[in-house]
């Protein structure tokens, strides 16, 4: 079955502000990739928003396009950037090098050859082409969370010269299509993560993940962990490599208590995370099982809060 891409817009929606990205009318100047925004300003607030929920969120100036590259069809794109365009917002598009059938993906294995044999360059290259066509300015994020190894990604957790030379390949096939996008590279924000960095000339900025579920914290610290704490690990790993950061991914579950602090928390200003510019929240329910039997966190705000 395929997957339009208007349907994965309606799906797959980031209501967000960064100055880690271009703004319309930049076209993707290398000025408008700077991490301008500093500790001495909160940082932008954004939500991939399935259901809507922060439709009002009149700050809102990036839209995510999550899309399968395999068993999609892409004849709607650009509506994607017809509704940025129209809303004055940019596009982080991240693309998942997989079909959302999972009973039609190969195996890891069979993925990491097909890319680098070349087998896939045309799956980015349809997308690639049509990003070249755009008005928007375009961030392209691509198999994120690459250092992950509880085996939810088939293009996870390769030896690093693999996924670096497939992250390189497909970089270099989008630029000679759409040369002013910009490139996220996205990883959890797990040990190890600077094994699978690609070098500056292939990241403009960085993603990370970060999730808070109040049952977690208390099980494996004794105590509520705070936005902060959550972060401080993985923006360490990354700090040193001089990129704006973005949290990506965020999502909080527990108590009202829990859940009300991580609110505030995650729309303060900290000044050892000066690089920092925007939190996006996660709005969905997890479709992949926490290790440790916590089963499918539902992040969903309407659902976050626990009894």
């Amino acid at each position: 079955m395929k997957h339009s891409a208007a349907n994965a817009l309606a799906i797959a929606l980031v209501l967000g502000g960064s100055a880690a990205f271009p703004t319309a009318g930049s076209a993707g100047s290398v000025a408008a990739t700077d991490p301008v925004q500093t500790s001495s300003a909160a940082s932008a607030f954004g939500s991939y928003d399935p259901y809507g929920d922060f439709s009002a969120d009149k700050s809102a100036s990036i839209e995510e396009l999550f899309l399968p590259w395999e068993d999609v069809d892409l004849a709607s794109l650009p509506l994607a950037d017809a509704y940025a365009l129209q809303r004055g917002r940019s596009l982080l598009i991240t693309v998942e090098p997989w079909t959302w059938s999972k009973d039609w993906r190969v195996t890891p294995t069979e993925l990491r050859n097909g890319i680098l044999s070349g087998k896939y360059d045309a799956n980015m290259q349809a997308i690639c082409n049509l990003v070249g066509a755009m008005k928007s300015p375009v961030t392209i994020r691509w198999a994120q969370e690459m250092e992950d190894n509880n085996g939810r990604f088939t293009w996870a957790n390769w030896a690093p010269k693999d996924w670096i030379a497939a992250y390189k390949r497909e970089v270099d096939i989008c630029r000679k299509a759409a040369p002013a996008a910009k490139y996220m590279w996205s990883p959890k924000g797990e040990a190890g993560l600077e094994k699978y960095y690609p070098g500056d000339d292939y990241v403009d900025v960085i993603g990370l993940s970060v999730f808070g579920l109040q049952k977690k914290d208390n099980d494996e610290t004794g105590h509520d962990r705070t936005f902060a704490e959550a972060l401080k690990p993985g923006y360490d790993r990354v700090a040193g490599f001089n990129k704006p950061v973005v949290v990506a991914e965020l999502g909080y579950v527990g108590k009202q208590e829990y859940v009300s602090k991580w609110e505030i928390d995650t729309r303060k200003s900290y000044s050892e995370f000066p690089a920092l510019t925007s939190v996006v929240y996660f709005n969905q329910k997890e479709v992949w099982p926490w290790l440790g039997g916590y089963g499918l966190p539902d992040w969903r705000i309407t659902q976050h809060i626990l009894p």
